[in-house]
């Protein structure tokens, strides 16, 4: 937490709500793919749900510190429930997004007692842990899920009853994108806010925040309910989509990889998860087609680089570059 966090939080926060020109540019920056590479926005669109769900993770980690191994429980969660309500005959993308979230959200909270009882190590076995649970239950319950083979037969209705998502993906990047700058709001504000100073406090120190009127205990409930709806909406997004939900929704690896692009953009810096995102997408898109067995050992390299010489993220990298500048100014 900043000196002038401290020092005058209502000024701080006053200051950070303003928009700023470079968060102005990046979003303008997020229209260039309907000019400039418009075969690729079925990539986009991927990029825009790995984006929300990174800043899912960033709310409970960057900002409560609650290291978590297992997020995509929530994930997955809100993607098989768009899933199976579009199966089941209703394929309206809002009101499935709607369901989804509410279905990833009470699933947050219901876990988010176990979670605000723990710190550290054992934080990551329980997440770890209920991850696997959940995706163990998955499998189990092919008759529901389909298993191994994946959810079979979601349709989806046109969005508005208008626009068809096509397989040309833009239907499918306006409706990710539209749906990731409307939760960034929502992130936004919450960071910025009392609530949001307070996750700061638990997160450096979460002992000491009761003596000041801080519940740390529902303060790190309400954060976590919180990341699982966004998480359970970024999968709803998926699974609308591409119409399709596999297992591969809740496993280990959809977790790790969200926390790698976390670290890659900078944890706790809310364009973190977006930087990151973009970052990890657009490296794997282009090493699997260099070398499809074995993009991960350069996906590996990329993060060794970005932890040594990069310590806090390419964002963190830029901030210090940007306090050089202006102190030899």
């Amino acid at each position: 937490m900043t000196s002038a966090a401290v020092a005058e939080p209502q000024r701080y926060l006053e200051t950070q709500i303003r928009w700023r020109p470079v968060e102005i540019a990046f979003w303008l920056a997020t229209l260039l793919p309907f000019v400039l590479t418009p075969n690729y926005l079925v990539l986009a669109s991927q990029i825009a749900i790995t984006a929300l769900f990174a800043l899912s993770l960033d709310l409970i980690l960057g900002y409560a510190g609650i290291v978590s191994l297992g997020h995509a429980a929530y994930f997955g969660f809100g993607s098989y429930t768009a899933g199976l309500i579009a199966k089941w005959g209703w394929g309206e993308p809002l009101t499935g997004l709607v369901i989804a979230a509410a279905a990833a959200g009470v699933l947050g909270y219901l876990t988010s007692f176990i979670i605000a009882r723990f710190r550290h190590l054992a934080l990551i076995m329980i997440t770890l842990g209920l991850g696997l649970l959940l995706a163990e239950a998955a499998n189990s319950a092919s008759w529901l899920t389909g298993g191994a083979d994946g959810l079979q037969g979601v349709r989806m209705w046109k969005l508005f009853g208008v626009f068809q998502f096509d397989l040309y993906g833009t239907t499918a990047y306006t409706y990710a994108l539209a749906v990731l700058f409307v939760c960034f709001l929502v992130a936004r504000r919450l960071i910025n806010s009392p609530f949001g100073l307070a996750l700061r406090g638990i997160r450096e120190n979460a002992i000491r925040m009761p003596a000041i009127g801080a519940p740390t205990r529902a303060h790190i409930r309400k954060v976590y309910t919180i990341a699982a709806v966004m998480a359970g909406v970024a999968g709803a997004l998926l699974a609308q989509t591409t119409e399709t939900v596999s297992l591969e929704t809740l496993s280990f690896a959809r977790s790790a990889d969200v926390l790698v692009i976390l670290i890659l953009g900078g944890a706790g810096r809310l364009y973190g998860g977006l930087v990151g995102a973009i970052i990890y997408m657009v490296a794997r898109d282009q090493f699997s087609g260099i070398n499809p067995q074995y993009w991960y050992f350069w996906i590996g390299t990329l993060l060794v680089a970005v932890v040594i010489f990069l310590p806090n993220g390419v964002l963190g990298g830029a901030a210090r570059l940007v306090r050089l500048g202006r102190s030899r100014a």
